[in-house]
């Protein structure tokens, strides 16, 4: 019997604490991407009132598609799209203590990924820096290198990309996320 109520306690006070802290799992994104806790920084009004954390989807991400021969390579562009009044800092940002933005591929046995070719930032004056800073603003182009092996199997595949990025607006900075997406490969 001692063992029940032991077990039981347990088992309820982890739950318990869950619901006292207001913890949950609702960060996960339509695409599902992996999404971090909404809001890093808080900005507040006169009144007190909290700014409202971006969308989910205010960064996106879509990969391009490529044909290349086995032993061969090419190059293919992922879009990386951010959401009217929110910018992502560039990649290389203006200070060390900044978020790149950053283009990764899961590994494939038979493609190798070279260095991303981030594109040219935009300068842009915000009021919490003297600094312009290098952010994207509306839509980036990364232009990711590939090398095939030449015993890699023909046909088509499908290649998974992440997209590191932190979302801003004018005033306040946000949790960083990671936005998945695919590329299209025909190897011939």
């Amino acid at each position: 019997m001692k063992f029940g109520k032991l077990f039981f306690l347990l088992l309820i006070c982890p739950l318990v604490f869950v619901a006292c802290t207001g913890a949950s799992n609702d960060n996960a994104t339509p695409d599902a991407a992996p999404a971090s806790s909404p809001v890093v920084a808080v900005e507040t009004s006169p009144d007190n009132a909290a700014t409202a954390a971006p969308p989910a989807d205010v960064v996106r991400a879509s990969g391009g598609r490529a044909e290349v021969r086995a032993g061969g390579a090419a190059e293919v562009e992922v879009r990386v799209r951010i959401a009217a009044g929110y910018h992502i800092n560039a990649n290389p940002p203006t200070h060390d203590y900044l978020r790149a933005t950053k283009l990764e591929l899961v590994a494939e046995l038979d493609i190798t990924a070279g260095e991303p070719a981030y594109p040219r930032a935009l300068k842009k004056k915000f009021a919490f820096d003297p600094q312009p800073l290098a952010v994207y603003e509306q839509e980036a182009v990364i232009k990711l290198p590939l090398r095939v092996a030449a015993d890699a199997a023909r046909g088509e595949r499908t290649l998974r990309a992440r997209v590191n990025a932190q979302p801003c607006d004018d005033t306040t900075c946000y949790a960083p996320r990671t936005v998945e997406t695919s590329i299209a490969l025909t190897i011939k």
